[in-house]
């Protein structure tokens, strides 16, 4: 299954590659995460809880970060198995540099691809396809959090969950729709 999608960061572009390599916030920001552990310098062990719709599962496994050229590009490589099945996948992160109205943000457009088997398998392809775009488009709307904490004076925690992780994500798809376009 192909996946794949862009989302806008209000974020330069070092900054939003940095917090896609920080431990700390990859365990705040991965929707279902219950555990992220860095195991190596770019490999990480994991487990998330994920549902979709009735099928509920917790998973272990590992991500692993490669090809990586800063700011521009990251590549990740997700294996993991629970009792509901298994998930292999590949994906590339590409960070451009965007600005438009006077306003610069950072474009993420992702592309991968997933494979999935075991009994989760027949939940349907267009099912997860639109889950998976869900899930990361809330795990992009938490790091645009991320940034723009960061990015403040006095710097708060910030504070994620499912609720606020899915309206963050609602937001930044109404900002897209009604965001002024240049006319040529």
């Amino acid at each position: 299954m192909n996946i794949e999608g862009t989302y806008a960061i209000q974020a330069s572009r070092d900054r939003v590659f940095a917090l896609l390599e920080d431990e700390q916030v990859l365990r705040r920001c991965v929707p279902g995460c219950l555990r992220l552990v860095r195991e190596g310098n770019d490999r990480f062990a994991t487990t998330l809880d994920i549902g979709l719709g009735s099928v509920q599962g917790t998973y272990d496994g590992t991500v692993t970060l490669s090809g990586k050229v800063p700011p521009e590009r990251l590549e990740m490589t997700v294996e993991g198995k629970g009792n509901l099945g298994f998930v292999r996948g590949r994906g590339t992160l590409t960070l451009e540099a965007a600005a438009e109205e006077g306003s610069s943000f950072t474009r993420i457009v992702y592309r991968g691809d997933l494979q999935i088997g075991g009994p989760v398998a027949g939940v349907g392809q267009r099912m997860f396809q639109g889950v998976a775009k869900m899930t990361a488009g809330q795990f992009f709307a938490a790091i645009e959090a991320e940034a723009k904490a960061a990015g403040s004076v006095a710097p708060l925690p910030v504070k994620h969950g499912l609720v606020r992780n899915f309206f963050r994500w609602l937001r930044s798809i109404l900002r897209n729709l009604f965001r002024p376009t240049r006319s040529a």
